[in-house]
């Protein structure tokens, strides 16, 4: 009967009820900690696990980025190529334009000289020609000349005579 006695006595209760109270005080603590920290640790293994999941993600942006930078890269290869192509096309046609160009500037230069000779030729004749007819008005000028002057020595003599 001690034993109903010792639980049935009030202080004992009391003093019982206080250790289980405090014990389990020690234990909501000491486990808050530990779920405190496995909380923590759980966290923590979640942010290495998103970090993990977005170092994937930017390294597969990063290849893909890099397929498509080779992808421009190689566009302006070709783009490059067929541009000197083009450019190569466009000097030969410049080299023959410059050839035709040429060869119609030495046609024009003979045409030139074959022009100039002609208008020689004609401004020699026309010099020949004004020569001849200078020394014919010459003749008609002295010849005039001598006319108007046997003309006026004869009126003077017949007007000398006859008076």
């Amino acid at each position: 009967m001690s034993q109903k006695t010792l639980l049935q006595d009030p202080e004992f209760q009391q003093a019982l009820e206080q250790l289980i109270a405090e014990k389990i005080a020690h234990f909501v603590r000491q486990n808050e900690l530990r779920a405190r920290e496995l909380a923590l640790i759980e966290r923590v293994v979640r942010v290495e696990e998103e970090l993990k999941a977005l170092r994937e993600i930017e390294q597969a942006r990063f290849e893909a980025i890099e397929k498509r930078f080779e992808a421009s890269e190689k566009r302006f290869e070709s783009l490059q190529r067929e541009m000197i192509a083009r450019f190569e096309a466009m000097d030969q046609r410049f080299e023959a334009s410059e050839k035709r160009f040429e060869a119609s500037e030495k046609r024009f230069e003979s045409l030139q000289r074959e022009m100039n000779a002609r208008f020689e030729s004609l401004q020699r004749e026309m010099n020949a020609r004004f020569e001849a007819v200078d020394k014919r008005l010459g003749m008609m000028q002295w010849t005039m000349g001598v006319g108007f002057t046997v003309i006026t020595v004869l009126i003077t003599l017949s007007n000398f005579l006859l008076r």
